[in-house]
């Protein structure tokens, strides 16, 4: 099997589902921050691995031995519940326009630790070290991306996000 249909769900949960939940949370969820210093070069590495994340399956296969196709079909559902609750999530934000309910309850960035599980879950299935390394690179950039959305929302949301800051984790 091509490795580019595990994205399919991607593109629908991301696009389809939430358009269909609240068309201006398509807007919010492709608004980024503003970047400073060196957060500039990891926005611009975020989105590149980003690219590999989603392409580079094109070129590969699903395959493994059956305890790895286990695990990575495992790991892979798992991240696709968790983008479906965090998206699902995000397109109810409260009367601010802030996100605390669902699951932001637990995490304020359960769609970031949704897209890493489940590009895990894809790595395990095509079994690329390439991959693995792309799933490193976007971590790293993806944790100074949120770091410019923490700046932000404080700025934007003030004591009420500093208050949800302080007693939600930032990922689990």
């Amino acid at each position: 099997m091509n490795g580019f249909i595990l994205m399919l769900p991607l593109f629908f949960i991301r696009f389809v589902l939430l358009g269909w939940l609240n068309s201006t949370a398509l807007k919010r969820g492709a608004h980024f921050a503003p970047m400073a210093g060196a957060q500039k070069i990891m926005y611009v590495l975020y989105q590149m691995t980003n690219v590999v994340l989603i392409l580079f399956p094109l070129f590969l296969r699903v395959h493994g031995s059956a305890p790895l196709l286990v695990l990575g079909g495992v790991t892979y559902v798992l991240g696709v519940g968790i983008l479906l609750a965090a998206t699902i999530s995000f397109a109810k934000p409260n009367e601010q326009g802030l996100n605390t309910a669902g699951s932001y309850r637990f995490s304020r960035n359960p769609m970031y630790v949704g897209y890493f599980v489940y590009f895990l879950g894809c790595a395990i299935l095509l079994g690329s070290f390439f991959y693995y390394g792309a799933l490193v690179l976007f971590q790293i950039a993806t944790h100074w991306v949120i770091l410019a959305e923490e700046r932000w929302c404080s700025a934007t949301f003030g004591e009420t996000y500093d208050e949800y800051q302080q007693q939600v984790r930032r990922y689990l």
